[in-house]
């Protein structure tokens, strides 16, 4: 996320107000049960995919079909069900409160995101892991997915002992892509070790040399891999495969990219990207991370110009289905960035999840708990009006349920 989940200040008035921002959060009775993820394994993470040439196609849709038996469970589910596995509710990474817990059960929220900084330690997160297992109400067969923002540098939610300090992705991009596979494999164990089944990272978003320090969310806070599309896609691929190697699912950010924007969509309600195409160079992140087995794409809330100039990236199908679906050929989980920040407030909440589904998204970032059942009510009530709707839940249930089970967390 260009920092969703990094804070929640109305407004910014400068970079340093910016990074002060991002330090203070994201934009989480004795130790938890073991992770119940795919044990990692403990061969080393393998050779580098090969890159993409520019916008080179990545791998076709059909390799990641949801299978059968994970349509066959959903399709046996409840609606309030199926709603569920779409929401990834932000509790606080310091513990779940009472309110908290209220609105993960009401809404059988299937995914948990630990919101802002903690600096407890693993043992603390593994308490406040457990604390939310506890409060999940799952589905037959399918467990509660666990999340956090662990890039590195400015953005990493989960310090402390137990947890290594992780340096940002301009210092990560120094290393060898060896070297970096490797790395992220020891930080995904250590995740794994916490209770945590997803890393919402890597970031892919590309920054032209000359904007570094104009770009709000990416340049500024030293988030990106380089200016370099190629650079990018190597040190990507490396991150997402070692967190892979460590049974951590993983979020690729923010497609179709935000290097060349200046705003940051956590502050400002309309930020707009007039350079990006539709088979822009610059998506060899994505692209890298597709080919390296991701689990899910981050699409930005920032609007494209040059591609739709009507629609957030959020809201656009021609973003989703027609880029990153049929060009890019990803059919695993499109998740939204958070669409409680900024970016979306000029919307009614019951909106923002309408238009998020329609447009072909999958699982939705719910950065303020108190807004995930206004949201999760509109998606029912739409699914019950509109039979085209529905369908799209029963199949974005799918999808999640389908990643959980590649995760060791369902059972289909």
């Amino acid at each position: 996320m260009p920092l969703a989940t990094a804070g929640r200040r109305a407004g910014l008035v400068s970079c340093a107000l910016m990074v002060i921002a991002a330090l203070n959060g994201c934009g989480t009775g004795p130790t938890a049960a073991p992770p119940t993820a795919v044990t990692p394994t403990t061969s080393k993470p393998q050779s580098p995919t090969s890159l993409p040439s520019g916008t080179t196609r990545s791998k076709p849709a059909e390799s990641f079909t949801v299978n059968q038996p994970c349509m066959e469970l959903v399709s046996r589910m409840s609606r309030s069900d199926q709603v569920g596995q779409l929401l990834m509710v932000a509790v606080s990474s310091s513990g779940i409160g009472p309110s908290e817990k209220a609105i993960v059960d009401r809404t059988r929220a299937g995914s948990v995101l630990l919101l802002g900084n903690s600096r407890a330690g693993m043992h603390a997160v593994r308490d406040v892991v457990s604390r939310v297992r506890d409060a999940a109400r799952s589905p037959e067969g399918v467990d509660v997915m666990l999340a956090a923002d662990q890039e590195g540098g400015l953005v990493q939610r989960l310090k402390g002992p137990g947890f290594t300090r992780i340096p940002s992705a301009t210092v990560q991009a120094k290393q060898s892509d060896a070297q970096l596979r490797q790395n992220a494999y020891d930080w995904g164990r250590q995740l794994r070790s916490a209770g945590i089944d997803a890393n919402l990272a890597p970031v892919a978003d590309v920054v032209p040399t000359g904007m570094v320090w104009m770009n709000q969310p990416i340049g500024q806070l030293r988030r990106g891999y380089g200016s370099s599309p190629r650079t990018v896609a190597a040190k990507v691929a490396a991150f997402t495969e070692g967190m892979n190697e460590a049974g951590v699912a993983t979020a690729v950010k923010h497609f179709p990219g935000l290097g060349r924007v200046r705003g940051n969509t956590d502050f400002m309600t309309r930020v707009v990207d007039r350079t990006t195409t539709r088979h822009d160079a610059a998506l060899a992140g994505f692209s890298a991370a597709i080919d390296a087995d991701v689990d899910m794409v981050m699409v930005s809330s920032a609007f494209y110009r040059k591609i739709d100039a009507e629609h957030r990236a959020a809201f656009s199908t021609m973003i989703i289905d027609e880029m990153l679906r049929e060009d890019l050929g990803f059919s695993r989980i499109v998740i939204s960035d958070d669409l409680a920040a900024a970016a979306m407030r000029n919307l009614p909440p019951d909106e923002r999840a309408r238009r998020f589904i329609r447009a072909g998204g999958d699982l939705l970032i719910i950065g303020d708990a108190s807004l995930a059942t206004t949201m999760a009510d509109a998606i029912k009530d739409e699914a019950s009006d509109d039979q085209a709707f529905a369908t799209r839940v029963t199949e974005s249930a799918a999808r999640v349920v389908a990643m959980k089970e590649r995760r060791g967390l369902a059972q289909c």
